[in-house]
């Protein structure tokens, strides 16, 4: 048939062209891998619901029971509540794990200023940012018995460096007045190298150019630190802080070791310390769960406020 056929009969019509088997086989492929794109989603979405969901649900309502741990629950609605509120331990504990975050704040300022030390070009800083981050690695429990015996009144090194001056030292974790610092220098001690080196990484990012430009300003090194260092490293300061609070809050192994019955007139108990004591030495897992959902609420809180305040303060300075 002509063209001119097919153009002026309208009864004449052009063949449907058929669908490829290209967009038929790319259309299996695309289903198969969104078959396993949600086979691998589904992993962890069962892992965090077996492992946080329901442990935080089960744990919600177990706050609201009388429960030994191994016996049946009994209901007591919000029982356990009234009890922490009014519990002299509970609010002692409470004390306690927020005076030992004084270290975080003594934390930072030396980890920024070892940073600043390791950063200058002169030889052993190598050598010596090793030597800070073994205790990052090193067994948290390792460590506290080491640093018990550090503290120990009547051996231990502190004392004995302390004698060579001609000072009597105390009985570091026997003591009131010094057990809370003893554990806090404990703690500084065992973060610093971590801190150091994100502080390092942070300070080492810092474009060059800055610093020359504040140099042909006339612009001095406090003033360059100030000016140019500290904001450009605020990210990690914030990241720190958050992650430093959400740890200070859940202190346990630390007080476990080195003071075992919680010190001198419960005066290193932490709330972890004292969650732990009524879940497992006096099996009352009920009112265990109902600190444990406070503490959690604490923590939220506190984390909500640093995200708060560190947005406000983004906001400002654009």
């Amino acid at each position: 048939m002509a063209l001119n056929d097919v153009a002026t009969n309208p009864a004449v019509t052009e063949p449907t062209p058929k669908k490829s088997r290209t967009s038929a086989g790319t259309s299996r492929l695309h289903a198969r891998e969104r078959k396993i794109g949600l086979a691998f989603i589904a992993v962890p979405l069962i892992g965090f619901s077996l492992f946080t969901v329901y442990p935080l649900f089960f744990s919600i309502y177990a706050s609201m029971t009388n429960w030994n741990g191994l016996g049946p629950m009994h209901f007591v609605g919000l029982e356990n509540y009234q009890r922490i509120f009014a519990d002299e331990y509970f609010h002692k504990a409470m004390f306690n794990t927020f005076f030992l975050m004084i270290g975080i704040p003594i934390g930072l300022v030396l980890s920024l200023l070892l940073a600043l030390a390791m950063n200058r070009k002169m030889r052993g800083t190598t050598f010596f940012r090793t030597v800070y981050y073994i205790p990052v690695i090193s067994s948290l429990a390792a460590i506290a018995i080491m640093w018990q015996w550090a503290f120990n009144g009547d051996f231990g090194l502190i004392n004995q460096t302390l004698d060579l001056i001609g000072i009597d030292g105390p009985n570091w974790l026997q003591n009131t007045a010094t057990v809370k610092p003893a554990i806090i220098m404990m703690t500084v001690w065992k973060g610093l190298g971590y801190s150091m080196l994100l502080y390092l990484a942070a300070i080492q990012s810092v474009p060059a150019s800055l610093y020359e430009a504040a140099s042909l300003d006339g612009a001095g090194a406090v003033r360059k630190f100030f000016a140019i260092t500290l904001p450009m490293v605020r990210p990690v300061t914030f990241f720190l802080v958050v992650t430093s609070i959400i740890g200070g809050s859940q202190v346990f192994i630390e007080v476990n070791i080195m003071t075992p019955t919680g010190g001198p007139e419960f005066s290193s108990a932490t709330m972890v310390w004292y969650i732990w004591q009524k879940a497992f030495d006096n099996l009352q897992m009920g009112y265990a769960a109902a600190m444990s959902i406070i503490l959690g609420l604490i923590i939220f809180v506190v984390t909500a406020i640093q995200f708060r305040m560190n947005a406000r303060n983004s906001f400002s300075i654009e």
